[in-house]
């Protein structure tokens, strides 16, 4: 049940889920750190692994994707 509360913050920052504990977007730097705040506090003492890995525009421009269905890349 934890996992689900941890994916609502998670859409509710805008970021698409793209597996079932994966999620994608765009945030500022001060949305990051507010959203992992949040999240340190929604896990609270549970066992946990919660990873944000941001990309610069070099390296976003630079991925691959393949995506089939509703569940893929909206940028193209």
């Amino acid at each position: 049940m934890q996992c689900l509360v941890v994916a609502d913050v998670c859409l509710d920052y805008g970021l698409d889920r793209i597996q079932y504990s994966a999620f994608l977007g765009d945030l500022a730097v001060t949305h990051q750190e507010e959203l992992m705040l949040k999240l340190k506090k929604v896990l609270g003492k549970k066992e946990g692994n919660i990873q944000l890995f941001p990309l610069c525009a070099r390296d976003w421009a630079a991925r691959k994707v393949i995506a089939n269905g509703g569940s893929g890349d909206k940028a193209g």
